[in-house]
């Protein structure tokens, strides 16, 4: 009786202390995560671009700085049209465009060659071709953007990825928003565009994770250590980028988080840095697979994180505590059953379901709408959880392990990321 009595005690204890983790789990995401007014893009109307032939600029022009967009772009075919052609098409009345085209083997090359020839804003367009190895203690991305700032003339610079798409009214409304916040560094948040299954099954899970790292509200906050941008758009003073070395710097050359780390450099020598919603004037297709979602956020999953190795190893443990257990729970409570004990009854196991799930659905609900992903992809959180644990878990074991990462044909060991090039090709500008 007395251990019939001691079982029943523990099943409970555990029971409801994670009933009460799951329900804290999201109130406290929920509060971190959700978005300010005052962290959204303030949006201009758009108005109708100009082109002109030559270098030449408007007196309209000469009023605003000029700025540089820089798109690192490897074997890009894909995207790479519609980036640039959207650039391109900016509303703003002075600026320039730097593809830094690092190494590509398919169309990539010829494509921006054809832009450059065909659109009524081709001037603008300038073309990096990088065709050597990376020098050693070089990332591909910073050593691309490193290499397009050489040539930038603007007083801001622009770097954005080359899977975006931008607005006619994109550059106008950031650059006008950040010069009167007095921005130093200026990131908007991208919208995704998540067309297949495994898209909008993984997508929000990412998101999930990142704002709980990342929560705007700390990053915008100067008081907070708290700093992260997002790659895919990034403005920044030219003079501050200078100034601090932007990844020039030894530090910065090897990073496969070029967002973060030039976010933390940034703010943590007092500079500003604004981290605001796009509210859809930016768009990002980032992955076409499962196959390029799991090596895309195993790049990233181990040394994005914070807090080193034992908080990763409380994530594999926590992750599948927040987003399968909840629906297990009627199968775990009938496994407590004993021939001595009656352990947890159905009853008291569908009462906790209920009240665990009841956040969990509401905020992946919530998420999913942000992400404009139908709702009832709530229900796929289990697997989404399962497939985030196994890309940590790998992404932490290739970089402990010292397998290293792999990324756009290039092989990355370690933290110091050191460089082994697949392929020699050559190097030659434009």
């Amino acid at each position: 009786m007395k251990n019939t009595y001691w079982w029943q005690s523990w099943s409970r204890f555990v029971l409801w202390s994670h009933v009460i983790g799951v329900v804290g789990f999201y109130s406290i995401l929920w509060w971190r995560t959700s978005p300010r007014k005052e962290d959204r893009l303030h949006v201009l109307p758009a108005r109708v671009a100009t082109g002109s032939k030559g270098r030449s600029v408007s007196n309209e022009a000469e009023r605003v700085p000029l700025v540089s967009i820089i798109v690192p772009a490897r074997n890009e075919e894909r995207n790479i049209q519609r980036c640039v052609q959207s650039l391109l098409e900016q509303d703003y009345e002075n600026y320039e465009v730097i593809v830094v085209d690092d190494g590509s083997i398919d169309r990539t090359g010829a494509m921006l060659d054809e832009l450059a020839r065909s659109h009524v804003n081709g001037q603008k367009l300038w073309v990096l071709r990088l065709r050597d190895e990376l020098p050693e203690g070089w990332a591909g991305k910073p050593h691309a953007i490193h290499s397009g700032v050489q040539e930038a003339k603007g007083d801001w610079f622009l770097f954005t990825d080359a899977d975006t798409w931008h607005a006619p009214n994109a550059l106008r409304s950031a650059i006008t928003q950040a010069i009167s916040e007095r921005s130093d560094l200026f990131t908007l948040g991208a919208e995704q565009e998540l067309p297949s299954f495994w898209d909008r099954v993984l997508m929000p899970m990412a998101y999930l994770g990142i704002s709980m790292l990342y929560p705007p509200r700390f990053v915008n906050d100067p008081q907070s250590p708290l700093a992260v941008a997002n790659g895919q758009y990034i403005l920044i003073r030219r003079q501050v980028y200078q100034d601090l070395g932007g990844y020039g710097r030894p530090e910065m050359r090897a990073t496969l988080l070029d967002d973060r780390d030039l976010a933390h450099l940034v703010k943590s020598h007092h500079y500003s840095l604004r981290f605001v919603d796009s509210l859809g004037l930016v768009h990002v297709h980032m992955y076409h697979s499962l196959g390029d979602i799991w090596r895309g956020w195993r790049k990233n999953a181990y040394l994005g994180n914070r807090g080193g190795l034992l908080f990763v190893l409380v994530q594999l443990f926590g992750l599948p505590m927040i987003s399968i257990v909840p629906f297990l729970l009627p199968l775990l409570a009938r496994l407590s059953h004993s021939p001595r004990s009656k352990g947890i009854s159905a009853r008291e196991a569908a009462l906790a379901t209920g009240i665990e799930l009841a956040p969990l659905i509401s905020y992946r609900t919530w998420l999913n709408r942000q992400l404009n992903v139908p709702w009832y992809y709530a229900f796929t959180q289990p697997l989404a959880g399962a497939i985030f644990s196994g890309i940590l878990g790998q992404s932490m074991w290739r970089v402990i392990t010292k397998r290293g990462v792999d990324w756009r044909g290039r092989q990355y060991h370690n933290e110091n990321a050191r460089i082994a090039e697949k392929g020699r090709p050559v190097r030659s500008s434009l």
